[in-house]
C-alpha cells in the first residue's frame, strides 16, 4: 500500500515494508471538480496521503478510448476499417410500408341462401415501427360495416407476449389475429421486392376465391313472368342520382311588380319527377326561399273528367300523361302549373343524355335577352352616366390603373392645321397631344403675332369620338389613327396633321403589332425628311423635337 515505507529499494514483500509511523494524512486525492458548472474528471497528481506517484494515472475517459474506439492500440492490429453513420430504424424505415392482400372467411348463420361470406382485406405492415394495419375496401351498397378493421398497433403473435415480425409474413400462410383468420394471397412490388433483399424466399401467389353469394347473383335468375315494357325498379337502378338540369327565366310580369326572374328545373330521372329551384342574387330584395316548386310529378294531360271535378291533389287516376324529358326543349315556352317558363340553357351531362337518348331533338342554347341601359342624356360623360344604372349610389369610373402607372408621363405630341374654307384660319398652328395614360385628346394653339387670334390651350383633357360612331357605343381616336396628313374631326374641328416629333414614331415601332402599316410609314418618311433637312433638336428628357416644334412646344413644357 501507498502509505508503507519501502527503504533502500528492497523488494515489496512481507517483512520486507515499513510503516511510517510519522505519517498523518491519509486523504484520498480530489480527482472531480466543477467547470463552467459542470462536473468534469482531472487526472490525480498525487496518491492517498499525498503520497508520489510510482506511474502516470489514466482517467476514465482514456482508458475507454483506449479499450473501445483504438483497440488497434491495445490488441496491435494493423487492419483499418470504415465506420459507416449511425442510422436509426424510425429513420432508415421511415414512409416504408408492406403491403399485403388477404381475405377471410365469415360464416352466415340461419340462412338459406349462404353459409359463409368471402370478404378481401389489405394489410399493411409499417416497418419503422412494426405495426399493423387491416382494412376492408368499401363496397357500395353492401349493407356491411366495412373500412378499417384493426387500427394500427402491434399485434400480439402468440401468449408469451411476442409481436409479429415482417419475418413471420408470407404468401400462402394463415395470418390469425383477434380470432379471425386471415388468409394471405398477394403483395405488392415492394413487397416482393423488399422480401428478396431480405434473403425470404415468397410462396406462389394464390387467386382470391370467388364469393359464393356474389357470384350466384351474377347469375341471371330464370324469369317466371313476362315482364313489363317498363320496369321501374330497373329504371331506380340505372337511373338513381342522374338529374336533368335545365336553365330557364320564369315570366312574371304579368303579376304586380312581376319581373323575369332566373330559376333552374330538375328533371329526376329515377321517378321522373320535376322541381324548380329560383336562383336568387344578393340585395335583390325578395326573400331567399330557393324552392319554388317541390319535387313531384307534372301531369300534362287530364282525364276528362264529368261535373263535379275532384278539387283535391291530383293522383294518377285524374292524369292521362306526365311530363317526360322530351317535353323539356330548348328555346320554348313551358307552362308548369300556371306559370311560364323559357329554357334557354343546359348543363353538359344534360346535353350528353339527349344525343344519346334523343338524337333527333336539337340541343342548342338560346341567347337571353339582357336589360338595355338607358339612352345617354348628354350630361356629363358616358362612364359616369352609365354609373348611374349599375348601383344605386353612383360611383365614379374606375380606371385601368396598370396602364396609368404603365405611361404615366408618355404624350405622344403632333402638329396639326385647321382644314378650314376661312383665310383667317390658314395661319393657326396647333399640337395636338395624345396621353397614352388615358387616351385623352388635348390641343395647345400656338400664340402667332399680329394674328388677331389669343393663343394657348384649345381644347381640354378628353376623348374624342369618332365621326360616325353612335352616342350609345362611341369608338374614340388611338394613335393608331394618327398618319401625317390625316384629316382628325375634334366636335366639328377639322385637323389636319402635319407633322410629329421623334418620340411619336419611337413608340409607335415599338408596338408596330398594334399600328397599320400606313401610320408607321407616313411617319417614317415625314421624320426622315424633317432630320435631314432641319437641324437636330434639342433634348426634353427623352423626347427628341424637331425644329418647327421647338417654340411651341416649349411652351407646352413650361406651361405642364
Amino acid at each position: 500500500m501507498s502509505w508503507h515505507w519501502n527503504s533502500h529499494g528492497l523488494p515489496f514483500l512481507p517483512g520486507y515494508t515499513f510503516r511510517d509511523v510519522t505519517k498523518s494524512a491519509f486523504h484520498r486525492p480530489q480527482t472531480l471538480g466543477y467547470n463552467n458548472g459542470y462536473a468534469l474528471p482531472r487526472r490525480p497528481i498525487a496518491g492517498i496521503g499525498q503520497d508520489p506517484l510510482l506511474s502516470e494515472q489514466l482517467i476514465q475517459q482514456e482508458m475507454s478510448e483506449l479499450a473501445f474506439e483504438t483497440p488497434d492500440i491495445t490488441y496491435s492490429s494493423s487492419d483499418e476499417s470504415l465506420s459507416e453513420d449511425f442510422i436509426p430504424a424510425h429513420v432508415a424505415l421511415d414512409k416504408k410500408v408492406l403491403r399485403f392482400y388477404a381475405y377471410f372467411e365469415e360464416d352466415i348463420l340461419y340462412s338459406p341462401e349462404e353459409v359463409y361470406r368471402v370478404r378481401p382485406v389489405v394489410i399493411y405492415y409499417y416497418l419503422e415501427d412494426d405495426s399493423m394495419y387491416i382494412y376492408e375496401p368499401l363496397v357500395e351498397n353492401s349493407g356491411i360495416p366495412q373500412g378499417k378493421r384493426i387500427k394500427r398497433q402491434r399485434l400480439p403473435k402468440n401468449e408469451h407476449g411476442e409481436h409479429y415480425q415482417w419475418k413471420d409474413l408470407n404468401l400462402g400462410m394463415d395470418l390469425e389475429m383477434f380470432g379471425v383468420k386471415y388468409r394471405i394471397t398477394q403483395c405488392d412490388a415492394f413487397t416482393k421486392e423488399f422480401m428478396e433483399r431480405e434473403g425470404i424466399v415468397l410462396n406462389d401467389p394464390e387467386p382470391m376465391p370467388a364469393d359464393p353469394y356474389s357470384k350466384r347473383r351474377k347469375i341471371p335468375q330464370p324469369y317466371y313472368k313476362t315482364p313489363s315494357e317498363f320496369d321501374r325498379m330497373h329504371q331506380f337502378l340505372t337511373m338513381d342520382r342522374k338529374v336533368l338540369r335545365f336553365f330557364a327565366l320564369w315570366d312574371d310580369t304579368d303579376s304586380v311588380c312581376g319581373a323575369t326572374k332566373p330559376v333552374t328545373i330538375h328533371y329526376y330521372l329515377v321517378d321522373d319527377t320535376v322541381e324548380i329551384r329560383e336562383i336568387h342574387e344578393p340585395n335583390s330584395g325578395r326573400d331567399p326561399f330557393p324552392v319554388l316548386m317541390r319535387r313531384q310529378r307534372l301531369p300534362k294531360i287530364f282525364k276528362p273528367q264529368p261535373f263535379p271535378s275532384c278539387v283535391l291533389e291530383v293522383s294518377k287516376h285524374e292524369v292521362d300523361e306526365y311530363y317526360s324529358p322530351k317535353d323539356f326543349q330548348l328555346g320554348h315556352t313551358m307552362k308548369l302549373m300556371g306559370r311560364r317558363f323559357l329554357l334557354y340553357d343546359c348543363d353538359r351531362f344534360t346535353k350528353e343524355y339527349f344525343q344519346k337518348n334523343h338524337p333527333d331533338m336539337e340541343i342548342k342554347p338560346t341567347d337571353v335577352p339582357k336589360k338595355e341601359f338607358p339612352p345617354y342624356n348628354g350630361f356629363g360623360s358616358l362612364e359616369d352616366s352609365l354609373q348611374n344604372c349599375l348601383s344605386l349610389i353612383p360611383e365614379p369610373p374606375k380606371k385601368n390603373v396598370l396602364k396609368m402607372l404603365e405611361n404615366d408621363h408618355k404624350v405622344l405630341r403632333y402638329s396639326a392645321r385647321l382644314d378650314s374654307q376661312n383665310p383667317k384660319d390658314e395661319g393657326r398652328h396647333f399640337i395636338l397631344s395624345y396621353f397614352l395614360s388615358n387616351d385623352m385628346v388635348s390641343i395647345f394653339e400656338k400664340s402667332t403675332r399680329n394674328s388677331g387670334i389669343i393663343g394657348g390651350k384649345f381644347l381640354e383633357k378628353t376623348r374624342i369620338p369618332k365621326p360616325g360612331s353612335t352616342v350609345q357605343n362611341p369608338e374614340f381616336y388611338s394613335p393608331a389613327d394618327f398618319a401625317i396628313g390625316a384629316n382628325i374631326e375634334v366636335f366639328s374641328h377639322r385637323f389636319v396633321l402635319t407633322n410629329a416629333d421623334h418620340y411619336v414614331l419611337t413608340y409607335l415601332e415599338a408596338n408596330s403589332s398594334q399600328i397599320p402599316s400606313q401610320t408607321l410609314d407616313s411617319l417614317r418618311q415625314k421624320l426622315s425628311v424633317g432630320t435631314a433637312n432641319n437641324q437636330p433638336g434639342e433634348q426634353y428628357g427623352k423626347i427628341q423635337l424637331n425644329i418647327p416644334f421647338l417654340n411651341c412646344l416649349s411652351i407646352i413644357l413650361l406651361v405642364q
